[in-house]
């Protein structure tokens, strides 16, 4: 499915080792916003910023997004909501799926989905998210982290073209341009090859594009 740009996808860490930053001293996004990891509690809040930033297709994003949180584990993927005033404003979710790549099997992450409250979008609560987010995965060496987004808003954070470095999309009903990839620090040359989608998606439709039925 698009990440679509939040201006315009591991259970929440329930120990006491929650980063959290202030999203106020990393870029050009209102004092007082804070971003850190998903707590039990949020669950609902989430919800309802995928139900109102997607618009008609905000139901299939909410339902992903509570499938895909059983998948997460400590250390493996990441939930990150953004909070002002004690409210959750923005969400952004990594979680593993798998390159085939010509050597071995590699885990990566992807990004989806990514959401900001319609009132809080242009803010820079996303690139926060995206940002604070790809931090988190390098430091724990995932070389690669991949979307399906807006070829116009991601590149600005740190995001290109995946055909061309070698990778292959999961559907051909993903755009080129829409298929995007971040290569962390760990990442190594021989690390191409197709991606492969963990089951959620596919199980809620979730993958690429579909024509309108006709009618």
């Amino acid at each position: 499915m698009t990440s679509r740009p939040a201006e315009d996808h591991r259970r929440p860490c329930a120990s006491g080792a929650e980063k959290r930053v202030r999203a106020g001293r990393r870029g050009s996004y209102p004092p007082g916003m804070d971003l850190r990891e998903e707590r039990a509690g949020d669950a609902q809040a989430v919800r309802d910023v995928h139900l109102r930033a997607f618009g008609d297709h905000g139901l299939v994003v909410a339902d992903l997004v509570e499938s895909l949180r059983d998948t997460l584990t400590p250390g493996d993927g990441l939930s990150l909501v953004a909070e002002r005033d004690g409210r959750v404003v923005g969400h952004v979710m990594f979680t593993r799926s798998l390159l085939d790549a010509p050597r071995r099997l590699v885990e990566v992450q992807v990004l989806s989905p990514l959401a900001v409250l319609p009132e809080f979008q242009g803010r820079g609560a996303g690139s926060a998210l995206v940002r604070h987010g790809l931090g988190v995965l390098a430091e724990r060496a995932v070389p690669l982290v991949f979307l399906e987004g807006h070829p116009g808003y991601y590149p600005r954070l740190g995001f290109e073209p995946g055909a061309g470095l070698g990778f292959r999309k999961p559907s051909l009903r993903i755009p080129d341009g829409a298929f995007q990839v971040v290569r962390l620090p760990a990442y190594e040359p021989w690390m191409t090859g197709t991606l492969v989608y963990a089951e959620p998606f596919w199980r809620h439709d979730a993958v690429g594009l579909r024509d309108p039925e006709e009618r």
